[in-house]
């Protein structure tokens, strides 16, 4: 908006009393023609009921004097009402306008990036308490989403950094003389690439999930089937860790809507996840049950491992997040496994949930089961 444009624009204040003296003059002309055109006639039909003559002097002094104390009275009322309505509306006016004035330069602090800034609540009622209290909250949540980013990129670097610097050291070694180009380069260098590789589609389909781009081929699929599947995959490896792998009792689960490779990718990352703080001896276990909630199954993975400190456990699902005992990079997680389970289980209309005592950390994620995607599907068609 050009400077011109913006002068001609009236504030708050100006717009309340340019309000009121439209209401006023309004008052006052109604009034005055309701004073003039109807209460002398009223007036003098009473005096006449009284027994007095049209022509009687008195009829005539009193009508007068009818007349000028109305127009008095009526001027000194509505004078009154004037200044009473303008002070009220000044007041009121420099109240409000201070109150939006404080948002409007909290909002461009919060525009410049400045996302520590709050608005104090007004005092001018529950709409002006509710517009500052949400102000607030989508500031900290401005602030909190910052933090991510910044942390985020921070935590992407680094990932990135430590593959690229070590094929960057390994050729410039090659290419010195330094290192011979055998095997064991050869397996290093592509050891790094697969890692950035990782990188780039972990990162390509967390974001996928989280946008709504998926395209989920769900079907009713057994629940122990997918555990199943995903023991069989897992347990070479969990035997060459020296950790035994089970598979808890069948409770009978229901048959979960879910698209197969989609879930069987979320039980994948969540028994790497266990299998990488589970020393050997320790056991990871797979299980199926119905959940707390109706028509709903609970997909659980449980280890024996260190667990995760109570301080850690609300953010186990953030891209990248890492804590001591947590997430490790030397043990070759791309660090957004659990980010991807979330995102993935989400898609799919369910959530997932991390627990974690001294014997071990349990992830569960619940899934709808056929009937409800089917009961679903029935309210979304129905007119």
């Amino acid at each position: 908006m050009t400077p011109a444009a913006r002068g001609t624009r009236w504030g708050l204040a100006a717009r309340l009393l340019a309000a009121l003296v439209v209401v006023l003059a309004v008052a006052a002309l109604t009034a005055w023609l309701v004073a003039s055109a109807v209460g002398p006639g009223l007036f003098h039909e009473h005096m006449v009921r009284a027994g007095l003559q049209d022509n009687d002097q008195a009829v005539l002094h009193a009508e007068r004097a009818f007349r000028d104390a109305s127009a008095v009275s009526l001027a000194l009322a509505l004078g009154a009402a004037a200044i009473a309505s303008a002070g009220v509306s000044v007041v009121l006016a420099r109240r409000i306008g201070r109150s939006l004035a404080t948002v409007s330069t909290a909002a461009a602090r919060l525009g410049a990036g400045q996302y520590e800034s709050r608005v104090p609540a007004a005092g001018l009622g529950a709409e002006f308490d509710d517009l500052a209290a949400s102000f607030n909250t989508m500031a900290a949540r401005l602030q909190d989403a910052d933090r991510l980013r910044a942390r985020l990129l921070a935590d992407v670097a680094h990932e990135v950094r430590t593959p690229v610097a070590t094929i960057a050291g390994y050729l410039e070694a090659v290419q010195d003389g330094v290192q011979p180009l055998d095997e064991a380069t050869v397996t290093v260098l592509g050891d790094q690439a697969a890692r950035l590789t990782r990188l780039a589609q972990d990162l390509a389909a967390v974001t996928r999930a989280e946008a709504g781009d998926l395209v989920l081929d769900v079907e009713p699929v057994p629940a122990r089937d997918l555990l199943e599947l995903t023991a069989a995959a897992w347990r070479d490896r969990a035997t060459a860790a020296g950790v035994h792998l089970t598979l808890g009792p069948d409770t009978t689960a229901a048959p979960v809507a879910v698209d197969r490779h989609r879930i069987a990718q979320v039980l994948d990352n969540l028994v790497a996840n266990a299998l990488r703080h589970t020393p050997p001896g320790g056991t990871i276990t797979l299980r199926a049950a119905p959940a707390d909630a109706p028509h709903h199954v609970a997909l659980s993975v449980a280890d024996t491992g260190e667990g995760i400190a109570p301080e850690h456990l609300p953010h186990v699902f953030e891209r990248f997040y890492r804590a001591d005992t947590a997430r490790d990079r030397a043990s070759g997680g791309s660090g957004i496994g659990l980010a991807i389970c979330k995102a993935l289980t989400e898609a799919h209309g369910g959530t997932i949930t991390a627990t974690s005592t001294a014997a071990g950390a349990t992830f569960v994620a619940t899934l709808p089961t056929s009937s409800a995607a089917h009961a679903a599907l029935v309210r979304d068609s129905s007119p």
